[in-house]
């Protein structure tokens, strides 16, 4: 079986275009609107105290108690970021800048050719260009595949979108995204159903293979090719996929008051719910305990390379951000959230959009459940 070229290509949900062009520019599932979201709050947070400090008058003044009313400038409730979120994001996961195309020096002695990867805003719209295996794609989360770009036509492209009231920011000639996706097994790092074969799309094929259609997707997985499990009981063992794989809502086809209300059923779901879903009783009967025989897990430097940050909303409505290691199991996090604030019952941990119930996942690593960056909740029910 040769391998392919996927390009990554998530479609419009709710007003999350932000979220989808930083994901489809690192071609990965990489950012959520929890983790964006917590962003904005922090942005906001720095941004009122350096008013209060910097202002005649400190709190009183009329310029900080008008930021204060007129809310949030950094995200909105229905998903919508500002710049420097978008930029805040890329540089916490990924190191990378995201200047505009016109400031001074963004370009340096280069062509427009030269940079891998743009993101595009107007008004209360963000998509993606990355170059991928030699080729330019637009993937405008509201189209419904990737259009490629050729590198004649990117110049022009580029002026056409100024032109017509966009910015254009750019990864600057140097800083590397993440590679593209030339194996099957990169593909866990996004949601099935936004992968789409590169040759297809190529030769404009109508019938294109995506990650979702892809006849080889679950060998090695203990899958059939007819998409059947062949173990008993027919369960699930992914990570990542777990939120799209099993029984899927087609949320393409959903308007946005049932996204929202989808997300705010899930996050408000009960775990006595989701234990017919994952094994009955049994699940339930694990989850009681879940951390319980596993000690907090030292906080690593800054300077650690597998150091990843997760923030928390804890269940008294407070937020605290804390270092581990890539290594550290899930029950560590579970620990760590039970021994930093008080309850009683049953702790539940939630990440992802829709939040999903991290109970399930408590022998995984950090790395393997993919909370490098999360926002997680948390609550005793």
């Amino acid at each position: 079986m040769s391998e392919h070229i996927w390009i990554y290509h998530e479609r419009q949900q709710a007003l999350l275009c932000g979220q989808h062009a930083l994901n489809n520019l690192v071609q990965a599932c990489s950012f959520s609107p929890d983790s964006l979201a917590e962003i904005g709050v922090q942005l906001d947070e720095m941004e009122l105290q350096m008013m209060a400090q910097n202002n005649e008058g400190g709190l009183r003044s009329k310029e900080y108690l008008a930021r204060v009313a007129e809310g949030s400038g950094n995200v909105d409730p229905s998903g919508n970021f500002s710049v420097q979120v978008i930029r805040a994001a890329l540089t916490n996961a990924y190191g990378l800048s995201l200047p505009n195309i016109r400031q001074q020096g963004a370009l340096g002695s280069h062509d427009v050719t030269d940079v891998d990867g743009f993101i595009c805003n107007k008004d209360s719209h963000w998509f993606a260009i990355r170059k991928i295996n030699g080729r330019y794609w637009n993937l405008n989360s509201m189209q419904e595949r990737p259009e490629v770009i050729s590198h004649f036509r990117l110049a022009a492209e580029i002026q056409s979108l100024q032109d017509s009231g966009y910015s254009v920011f750019l990864v600057p000639p140097g800083e590397e995204l993440p590679p593209e996706c030339r194996a099957s097994a990169m593909r866990e790092r996004g949601l099935p159903q936004y992968w789409w074969r590169e040759e297809d799309l190529v030769k404009g094929k109508s019938d294109a293979i995506t990650g979702a259609t892809d006849p080889w997707r679950n060998v090695g997985s203990g899958m059939r090719l007819d998409g059947r499990s062949s173990a008993i009981g027919g369960g699930s063992t992914g990570t990542s996929s777990n939120i799209s794989s099993g029984n899927t809502v087609d949320v393409a086809s959903m308007t946005e008051d049932e996204m929202l209300q989808m997300a705010m059923q899930a996050s408000l779901e009960t775990v006595a719910g989701e234990g017919g879903a994952s094994g009955g009783d049994d699940g339930d009967a694990i989850g009681i305990g879940i951390g319980d025989d596993v000690p907090v897990p030292p906080e690593p430097d800054t300077s650690d390379k597998d150091a990843v940050r997760i923030q928390f909303r804890l269940p008294d409505g407070g937020r605290v951000v804390r270092r581990f290691r890539k290594a550290d199991t899930v029950g560590g996090v579970y620990s760590f959230v039970r021994e930093t604030s008080a309850g009683s019952g049953k702790l539940e941990l939630r990440a992802g959009f829709p939040p999903v119930d991290l109970s399930s996942k408590a022998s995984q690593t950090i790395d393997e459940a993919k909370l490098s960056g999360e926002s997680i909740q948390c609550r005793y029910i």
